[in-house]
């Protein structure tokens, strides 16, 4: 756990490049690629479950803006993520403050060609077993 004092993401101050009512859009830094965004609440909470359903919208109202230019004027797609990884120690490359990531992507990109294209033997079929399991824990 990380307190604001020590939060990147609750001292923007120039790095804002669109906000609304409860949250902010920026570019990354670091970035995996051009045109990586990030999307915060403007409160510091690190659970994305205690968002409220106002930060939620106004969360997803940039991202979607984001999103929207980016496939417009300058990529193909987007893709959108959020970790939730409390079991790493802040760092350069993870912050303790809900953050959604929303990459610009084309066909064969340098995320592909780099990771992605070797993650295709990672994909399993769904057991009857897993199915199950995953259902008892959601209900």
């Amino acid at each position: 756990m990380s307190d604001i004092a020590s939060c990147p993401f609750c001292n923007l101050n120039e790095r804002i490049l669109k906000e609304n009512m409860s949250a902010v859009c920026f570019l990354s830094n670091p970035r995996k690629v051009n045109g990586h965004f990030l999307v915060t609440p403007k409160r510091h909470i690190e659970k994305p479950w205690k968002l409220t359903k106002k930060e939620l919208t106004d969360i997803f109202e940039l991202i979607f803006f984001i999103q929207k230019k980016l496939t417009e004027e300058y990529a193909s797609g987007c893709d959108v993520k959020q970790n939730c990884r409390p079991f790493l120690k802040q760092s350069r490359i993870k912050v303790d403050h809900v953050h959604y990531h929303i990459y610009p992507r084309e066909y064969k990109d340098e995320l592909y060609e780099r990771v992605e294209k070797y993650e295709t033997d990672l994909f399993k079929d769904l057991t009857n077993k897993e199915r199950k399991e995953m259902a008892k824990l959601i209900k």
